[in-house]
């Protein structure tokens, strides 16, 4: 006897948060929902990855089931739609009549329609909520919120939204366009690392010091912290993730996916799944983002 899935009572307040999935950025979200004084509990499918998490006050589930029976919050934070149909497929049935369901992962448009139709089968209220930022601001607390769901529930998902992101921008009233803001951003931002991977890689190629390359557009209305950062990584050779190509090349395909079903040209993101796919192929698939730089460096250098 649920009532309605978009439907809370106003007395309920949000304490206790399960957090489903704690790899780069689940783990950091995990840390800033226990430091804002939330009761967490996680739940991750290889359980090394979660450990590290109960010594910073967190409860360990084994499966999933158990993370989310008696939590206000649900939030999922996994790779990609399969692995949180999968999931929930196994969380759903032991949700709390009054929780939330808050999708942080980048699954694209088709798959927020999927996973808010698994949610409205099992009467369990749904948020879209993909975030923009990387292992730093997941780690900061520092992540923008992308929402879009009724906005009866805005007030339950308030407080982990405050603890994980500095903003949160409520984007409508409809799961997925959350989504659409987040697919829309990170095009802008496969467009900005394949563009400076090329102007490196250009640079080096015309026998200049790339270096030249950041120190030109430093302190310019072209200059942005993104470029310097990106482009030392690249000169440096040096690539710990913070958003791995792997995770880059997936986002880049659902992106694709939108363009075309929106009817916008694709060039731009069809040359950015390229060079992402290149450096996938060639084995960079778990280093960061910057090394796409390998697909633009002449072949033999």
């Amino acid at each position: 006897g649920r009532g309605p899935p978009d439907h809370r009572s106003e007395d309920l307040v949000t304490n206790t948060v399960a957090v489903l999935g704690t790899g780069t950025m689940g783990a950091g979200m995990a840390r800033n929902l226990i430091g804002a004084g939330l009761d967490v509990t996680v739940w991750n499918r290889s359980p090394d990855r979660a450990r590290p998490l109960a010594d910073a006050g967190a409860r360990i589930a084994t499966d999933a089931a158990e993370a989310v029976s008696g939590a206000d919050v649900v939030v999922t934070m996994l790779f990609d739609v399969d692995a949180v149909a999968q999931v929930m497929e196994w969380a759903l049935p032991a949700v709390a009549p009054d929780a939330v369901w808050a999708q942080t992962s980048t699954v694209g448009l088709d798959g927020t329609e999927r996973l808010a139709a698994l949610a409205a089968q099992h009467d369990v209220a749904f948020v879209d909520a993909p975030v923009l930022g990387t292992k730093g601001p997941a780690e900061q607390g520092t992540l923008t919120v992308l929402a879009s769901g009724p906005t009866s529930l805005r007030e339950a998902v308030t407080p982990v939204f405050d603890a994980i992101g500095s903003k949160t921008i409520w984007v409508g009233d409809q799961p997925g366009e959350g989504h659409k803001l987040k697919l829309v951003a990170n095009s802008w931002i496969g467009s900005i690392i394949t563009g400076v991977a090329q102007a490196v890689a250009l640079a080096e190629a015309l026998g200049l010091d790339p270096q030249l390359f950041p120190d030109t557009i430093a302190g310019g209305p072209l200059d942005m912290p993104y470029a310097q950062l990106k482009s030392k990584s690249m000169i440096d050779g040096e690539f710990p993730s913070s958003f791995a190509v792997s995770g880059v090349l997936k986002d880049t395909r659902l992106i694709a996916a939108a363009v075309r079903s929106a009817g916008v040209r694709s060039d731009v993101v069809d040359a950015v799944e390229e060079a992402f796919r290149t450096t996938e192929a060639a084995g960079h698939g778990d280093e960061d983002m910057a090394a796409v730089v390998h697909a633009f460096r002449p072949t033999g250098s």
